[in-house]
């Protein structure tokens, strides 16, 4: 593994803090019904479903492939990336546990360096690189509230998925 540096130990938190997240909130999708689950209910891509592709969109096959291996897909952020709801789900989880390797790998100096990728526009953007990162975990904190409020405007009960919960979760393992 890699020299640790403390942005290393952060970002690893959130990936570990992510990938938990993740599978709460593929849990607690899980039993709706599929009418349900892919019902526009205003989100901002309008279904649980069209939420979740989103999130395979922008974290696996856009940011990840950016950070990971320099590359710029040109892809639009409401694509339907996987209409089927099982394979959608796995492929959103699988994106999630991904970052955790990743992060682990690249040499500490990384973190303190810049991020360049072309977006859709053709325009070249230059970014500091650790921040950029916390973009893509924040990102995801967003849209998996937004999928929680969708199941309470649904009757469903939503997943407590408070980071201090995870960590809460975390101490008592090690502790």
């Amino acid at each position: 593994m890699a020299a640790m540096s403390p942005w290393r130990g952060h970002f690893l938190t959130f990936a570990r803090y992510h990938a938990w997240a993740t599978r709460r909130l593929l849990d607690a999708v899980a039993p709706l019904s599929d009418e349900t689950y892919r019902r526009d209910v205003g989100l901002f891509f309008k279904s649980v479903h069209g939420t979740l592709n989103h999130l395979l969109v922008g974290e696996t096959l856009l940011w990840f492939r950016r950070f990971e291996h320099g590359e710029s897909p040109a892809l639009k952020l409401d694509m339907e990336a996987e209409p089927d709801r099982a394979r959608l789900a796995q492929a959103v989880l699988d994106g999630a546990m991904a970052w955790e390797a990743a992060i682990s790998a690249w040499p500490a100096e990384r973190f303190d360096g810049r991020i360049r990728y072309t977006r859709m526009t053709g325009a070249v953007v230059d970014l500091p690189f650790a921040p950029t990162l916390a973009h893509v975990f924040n990102h995801a904190t967003h849209h998996r509230g937004q999928v929680t409020a969708a199941l309470t405007m649904l009757g469903q009960p939503g997943p407590e998925l408070d980071l201090v919960y995870f960590l809460q979760m975390q101490e008592a393992q090690t502790g």
